[in-house]
């Protein structure tokens, strides 16, 4: 851990400690955030603010869509003084135009959750707060766009800059343990011993984000295997019988599974600076480690196969293998990105396509939304930013010779 993040976390503890219980106020919580966004007193700032935290979280869906409602609407930006402030500005652009300008084009409720935040502890609750938003505020426009006032705030809280990188392993504390499990959603961990397999052996590693603000949560995580060239199969890696090798041996470190933990943090995204920072830092810890791969689910290859009408009961493995490398390849979305949402992630951290293999999640999940193949993306780390300027440019594929007359054979087999 940095300096700056004990610095920052020693300051988030003693804000913790420092809180007092509020007196209750039995205004109506809409009234309440009005008042908090006026409230010119400190004290009586983080009494209202914690009073509508406190009593917002054990609302029903009811009472929680009318808060948001109220702050979609009455904490909306006023468009007439936006319009003026905005052509005051053009006659006369002035620091203070601007200023005027500035505060008419932000609306109050951003201040609300500023204000919400500045009580010890309340980072958390406005995770979860926004998790309801997502949740509720689906398809009602007003509150789709409240929903990007807190984006915006968190995009600023939740940079890179605050984030501290933790390793776990098995002794890590159980409460932290007990959230690994029940955040991992990629490959369920089914007990404590399948999750020891994962932590304790000298050849596993996993490392998460935490916030200083929220010590006790884990944002993003990732597992890594260190292994002897790249696998193909997540049975075989997670297998309780796998030979563990010393660290100092392993030439390979496999990404195997990266889990977002929490939900009121979606498009928030952290997963590209945790793979690029752990790649580095074992890089750096472990000299032997030439390569750097991930063994990755393929989640909309059988939606795709379904869409194409084309049927894989009897297909052997190198047909699922070329139809697999087609569709990474090849399907996209409207406007040219991959159609799979995990090679938009990898591909647009500045990974390529480097192997695919059948039969390598024969899981119930793995089958049902892969398939049962995986693909393996290369994080080459001296070439990292210029292939994710290539992605990010012209939405190109980058792959192996091998992935690409893979993906070529794909139509030439009858389906």
């Amino acid at each position: 851990m940095s300096i700056l993040a004990e610095l920052l976390s020693t300051v988030f503890e003693r804000r913790q400690r420092s809180v007092q219980p509020a007196p209750s106020d039995g205004r109506p919580l809409q009234e309440l955030a009005d008042a908090l966004v006026g409230s010119a007193g400190e004290t009586s700032g983080l009494a209202l603010a914690e009073e509508i935290l406190s009593r917002f979280e054990p609302l029903d869906d009811d009472g929680k869509l009318v808060f948001f409602r109220h702050l979609a609407s009455a904490m909306n930006i006023a468009p007439d003084a936006v319009r003026a402030t905005l052509e005051t500005y053009e006659r006369d652009p002035s620091k203070a135009s601007y200023r005027a300008f500035m505060a008419a084009s932000e609306p109050r409720r951003q201040e609300l959750i500023r204000r919400l935040n500045r009580l010890p502890n309340a980072t958390g609750a406005l995770v979860r707060m926004r998790a309801d938003l997502l949740r509720l505020g689906r398809g009602e426009p007003e509150l789709e766009a409240l929903d990007i006032d807190f984006r915006h705030l968190f995009l600023s809280w939740f940079n890179r800059g605050f984030l501290v990188l933790r390793p776990i392993n098995w002794e890590s504390p159980a409460h932290i343990l007990e959230k690994i499990i029940a955040y991992e959603a990629v490959h369920a961990i089914d007990s404590w011993d399948d999750l020891r397999r994962r932590l304790a052996p000298a050849d596993r590693r996993c490392f998460a984000f935490f916030h200083p603000s929220m010590p006790d949560e884990p944002l993003i995580f990732v597992e890594v295997a260190l292994t002897k060239g790249i696998p193909d199969s997540v049975q075989t890696l997670l297998s309780e019988n796998h030979a563990e090798i010393p660290a100092t041996e392993a030439d390979t470190a496999t990404f195997y599974s990266i889990s977002n933990c929490q939900a009121g943090l979606a498009s928030i995204s952290f997963g590209s600076s945790l793979i690029k920072q752990v790649a580095s830092d074992l890089a750096t810890d472990l000299s032997g480690l030439s390569t750097f791969v991930t063994l990755s689910p393929i989640p909309g290859f059988t939606r795709w196969l379904e869409a194409e009408d084309i049927s894989t009961t009897d297909a052997d493995p190198e047909r699922l293998r070329a139809l697999a490398a087609d569709y990474l390849l090849n399907a996209k979305r409207p406007g040219g990105l991959p159609l799979d949402p995990v090679a938009r992630f990898h591909l647009g951290n500045g990974a390529i396509v480097h192997a695919v293999h059948a039969e390598a999640d024969t899981s119930d999940k793995g089958r049902a939304q892969s398939a049962g193949t995986m693909v393996n993306y290369l994080y080459d780390l001296e070439n990292i930013a210029q292939n994710h300027e290539r992605f990010a440019t012209t939405q190109e594929v980058a792959c192996a010779p091998e992935v690409k007359s893979l993906a070529a054979t794909a139509r030439s087999v009858p389906a």
